[in-house]
């Protein structure tokens, strides 16, 4: 993309939260829920809803499962979401190129 403009820039992960998560699970191969809701500082409820955003775009995959007795929820970048972090950094790397 050589002449990038406003309107390519990735909506989805553009917004703060889900930059922030996308970011965070870059980062790492797999994360679980506890550990993204303390170094995003999200509320429960705001993480789950971004996360299920990002999981219906096909960014992120989230499974469940158990640890002993308690349940647990394992999230992690899927290809796609890299792909498109990668293009979103790339993209904003252009526009403030062009400043």
């Amino acid at each position: 993309m050589n002449n990038p403009t406003l309107e390519d820039i990735d909506k989805i992960i553009h917004e703060p939260a889900r930059l922030l998560i996308v970011m965070h699970l870059s980062l790492v191969e797999k994360a679980d829920f506890l550990y993204l809701l303390a170094v995003t500082g999200l509320s429960k409820g705001n993480l789950s809803t971004h996360l299920q955003k990002l999981e219906t775009e096909g960014y992120v995959e989230i499974s469940k499962q158990f640890l002993g007795k308690k349940p647990q929820t394992i999230l992690q970048l899927t290809p796609k979401g890299a792909r498109k972090l990668l293009e979103y950094k790339i993209t904003m790397q252009n526009l403030w190129d062009k400043l």
